[in-house]
């Protein structure tokens, strides 16, 4: 299933407005603050926006796993992301600087590196391992949900191609 350019920049869109809703409603309706410094798991959608030029090689929809281990009084988290497509997944691994906004939720920014399963089969991150750069937001919603959305830019990510690759991923997490 091919997802054009407008529809994910819709479901980019509206993962933000959710994300913001999602934590203004949060913020104001608990009773004590949620704060933002846990581990979660969680699972959604990925979709790519980009292609490398060359024949097969088009932006793919798919899903993703992530999850987060936040590290105690520092704002760093070491995250790890399974990004997958009908063919194969790119496993990425990153380590983030973490930025609160309120007290239920972050930005983050980092750097990680995508190992794709099957070279030259897509993701919607590439075909080929490579440098991922990444940022997003997380937000918690209830005592153990957390919405996220995030955009991975990988560097030089396409076989055949020095293309760059792009990629938007929302989900739902279990916080514990």
């Amino acid at each position: 299933m091919q997802l054009s350019l407008n529809g994910v920049k819709a479901i980019a869109a509206i993962s933000a407005l959710a994300l913001t809703a999602l934590s203004l409603t949060a913020n104001s309706a608990s009773a004590q603050p949620i704060r933002f410094s846990d581990t979660y798991v969680g699972a959604g959608i990925a979709g790519g926006v980009t292609s490398g030029g060359q024949g097969g090689d088009d932006a793919k929809f798919g899903g993703n796993i992530q999850g987060r281990i936040g590290v105690k009084e520092v704002p760093v988290s070491v995250r790890g992301a399974v990004i997958f497509s009908d063919e194969t997944a790119a496993i990425v691994p990153s380590v983030t600087y973490d930025q609160r906004i309120s007290d239920n939720a972050n930005v983050y920014a980092g750097v990680g590196y995508s190992f794709v399963e099957k070279d030259g089969e897509n993701t919607p991150l590439g075909n080929k391992d490579a440098v991922v750069l990444t940022v997003g937001a997380e937000a918690g919603v209830m005592k153990n949900v957390v919405v996220y959305g995030d955009a991975k830019w990988g560097i030089n990510a396409y076989q055949n191609s020095k293309a760059d690759s792009l990629s938007f991923q929302a989900g739902v997490g279990y916080r514990f």
